[in-house]
């Protein structure tokens, strides 16, 4: 019995001096990009399906930039929504055969009450601007600035906190626009009414 005691000792005592193996550390998502523009409260970083797990900074510079131009289409698509449910349309007619704006619905029932030339005519408008426009041709400062040497609107003498602020602010909107639009449309395919912004 006093031999298992020593032996049991005996190793005890050698593997306090056995070589521990360090964990690896591994770069994911949250920490490569933790403190990156949109870290911000409630979610912090958030990517579900790990797009961003490898950490590649190429790969999530574009992402971001897709994020700002989805946001932007949102939010214009939201404003759009909000104002056409409320009453307010354009003035004239839409085509030469008298059918005017305020006759045109709501939603995605607007889509197939379009004129098929309308919509051809937006599809070219949205891929000029796409193409030619919108887009960052001089080398902007960040993701999604397409000032282009040319816009300013007072950026510049903004300091860097109040810049940061503002394209964190417009990420938010974006991101609260993209959930709004997409829940305004599931609820018109949905036949639900939502009363904010039904008819007035």
């Amino acid at each position: 019995m006093k031999i298992i005691a020593i032996l049991a000792a005996f190793a005890a005592s050698a593997a306090a001096f056995a070589p521990v193996a360090q964990p690896v550390a591994k770069t994911t998502a949250v920490n490569a990009f933790s403190g990156e523009l949109g870290d911000q409260p409630p979610i912090g970083f958030w990517d579900p399906l790990n797009f961003c797990e490898d950490g590649d900074e190429e790969k999530f510079a574009r992402y971001r930039y897709v994020e700002l131009k989805h946001g932007r289409i949102c939010m214009l698509a939201f404003l759009g929504e909000v104002t056409t449910r409320a009453g307010i349309h354009l003035p004239g007619q839409i085509d030469y055969s008298g059918v005017t704006f305020d006759s045109i619905p709501n939603g995605w029932a607007a889509i197939g009450a379009l004129p098929k030339e309308g919509v051809i005519q937006l599809l070219l408008f949205v891929g000029f601007l796409e193409l030619f426009i919108m887009k960052d041709i001089t080398g902007g400062e960040f993701p999604g600035d397409f000032r282009n040497d040319s816009l300013d609107y007072g950026w510049d003498s903004l300091d860097s906190g109040e810049q940061e602020s503002k394209r964190a602010i417009e990420l938010a909107n974006g991101r609260g626009a993209m959930m709004g639009i997409i829940t305004l449309l599931v609820a018109d395919q949905a036949g639900i009414n939502l009363p904010l912004i039904s008819g007035v």
